[in-house]
């Protein structure tokens, strides 16, 4: 079973910066594709961002150049690096862990973005 914990979440100004972890327990870490999505209240949770097992990292348009997705696969743990935030990126930010048929989620975290 995987167990996915999500923090760093908080209230930021617009413009600022926000560091989002993701700690993974069980599992096979190394080799699981990790993402991260949000989910902004009455709409569909999106994809902000994943990163396979080789590296390989991939982003929504919305945050290409202001977000950057990271792994340590010792820690067991995927981050998220938010730089200039705006207020339309308020929302619960997701941790995923996906690997053949399994597929895990995170509890959330909320992310708000306000002056």
């Amino acid at each position: 079973q995987v167990r996915l914990v999500e923090s760093g979440g908080d209230l930021v100004q617009p413009g600022g910066s926000l560091r989002l972890s993701c700690a993974a327990s069980g599992g096979s870490f190394s080799i699981a594709t990790m993402g991260w999505y949000r989910q902004i209240p009455g709409k569909e949770r999106e994809l902000v961002a994943d990163i396979t097992s080789g590296g390989t990292s991939g982003y929504a348009d919305f945050v290409k150049g202001r977000f950057t997705i990271s792994r340590d696969n010792a820690k067991k743990m995927v981050n998220l690096q938010m730089n200039s935030l705006k207020p339309e990126d308020t929302a619960v930010y997701y941790c995923r862990w996906s690997l053949g048929l399994g597929d895990y989620w995170g509890q959330g975290t909320q992310v708000t973005v306000s002056s």
